[in-house]
């Protein structure tokens, strides 16, 4: 039997005390902590998107998907096609889930290993898809623009969409 004073005790006693505090330590590395865009900035990126492609004439649909690629928003101007809310948010999902603009991947998916992404479900490697990323680099989110001409134009409407809500995000 260990005495009160013994050194068998007292490491004993100090086994336990670092056993207590490694769990804590397990413990604060089980849990993950991440910042989300907010479903109101979310509407005002998608509107702020959608107003910039009707200055240039374009009706498209435009999506927000949170940095999980779940949905936020989705607009549908009264002329795009039924096609453009599906596309527009398949290419908020492959910028979120690749972390990549979906215009640059679409040039780095035209051969090569890469290619194999087109078979990926959802995946959609078009322009249009834009990484929302906070000032502190942390990213929360995409949208993803479709029915204008091109992937580029669908690109530059998703950036004005961005452009709206920076002051927002450049925490």
């Amino acid at each position: 039997m260990l005495s009160y004073y013994s050194p068998g005790r007292r490491l004993a006693v100090a086994a336990f005390f670092i056993a207590g505090f490694s769990c804590a330590a397990a413990a604060q590395d089980a849990i993950v902590t991440f910042k989300s865009l907010a479903p109101d900035v979310a509407v005002e990126a998608a509107q702020a998107a959608l107003a910039s492609c009707r200055d240039e004439g374009f009706q498209i649909a435009v999506s927000v998907v949170d940095r999980g690629g779940n949905l936020q928003a989705t607009i549908r101007d009264q002329f795009a096609g039924p096609h453009t809310p599906d596309t527009s948010y398949r290419k908020a999902w492959t910028a979120v889930s690749f972390r990549t603009d979906t215009l640059e991947l679409a040039e780095l998916t035209e051969e090569g290993e890469a290619w194999a992404i087109r078979n990926i479900s959802n995946a959609l490697p078009l322009g249009g898809g834009v990484q929302i990323v906070a000032g502190d680099g942390s990213m929360l989110g995409a949208i993803g623009v479709s029915g204008a001409p091109s992937g580029s134009a669908d690109k530059a409407c998703a950036d004005a969409g961005l452009a709206a809500i920076d002051d927002k995000i450049a925490f």
